[in-house]
């Protein structure tokens, strides 16, 4: 699936007889910006929104991922967080899938493209129209096992995650 761009995305809900709203020409923009490797939860977005000036309801940005992640424009994701996640959601060449670890919630990327072509052979098989192909495998990270999984506590975070949050570690017992 090409990037989409602000008239790809007016004349798809164009058709669909929604309009480009300023709002969801901003939220695109965000995602295309978004560093390759980062998912934003609705939260997040509002956040980053905020922080850029721009006025637009949490409830807004609610409907707008729901709506472009039904159009096949971004990737909804269910991470270990308990929240869905957003990204671009881009086929070849950068389609990818997520291990998360279900103890830190750190998120690693990888690429498969077998994945990707079983998907597109079944889609095809039954007539259908693919939007959208993830695989996510949960995982334990060795931190987590040497320091005595399944017996941490809920908010422990391996320091490698810790080194990739944007937010202070959480504090452990």
């Amino acid at each position: 699936m090409p990037l989409y761009t602000a008239a790809a995305l007016k004349a798809e809900l164009n058709d669909k007889g929604w309009r480009l709203t300023p709002q969801r020409e901003t939220i695109l923009n965000i995602f295309q910006n978004l560093p390759k490797g980062n998912h934003l939860s609705a939260e997040d977005l509002h956040h980053e929104l905020r922080k850029q000036g721009h006025s637009i309801s949490l409830s807004t940005v609610y409907r707008t991922v729901k709506l472009m992640s039904r159009m096949g424009i971004l990737r909804e994701l269910e991470l270990a967080e308990g929240h869905k996640h957003y990204e671009l959601n881009t086929m070849s060449p950068h389609h990818h899938h997520h291990m998360v670890c279900v103890q830190c919630n750190r998120t690693t990327e990888f690429d498969n493209d077998s994945i990707l072509k079983q998907a597109l052979k079944q889609t095809d098989k039954y007539g259908l129209q693919m939007i959208d192909c993830q695989l996510t495998i949960y995982t334990i990270c060795p931190e987590a096992l040497r320091r005595g999984y399944p017996g941490l506590p809920e908010n422990w975070m391996c320091s490698s995650a810790i080194a990739h949050s944007s937010e202070p570690p959480p504090r452990t017992k």
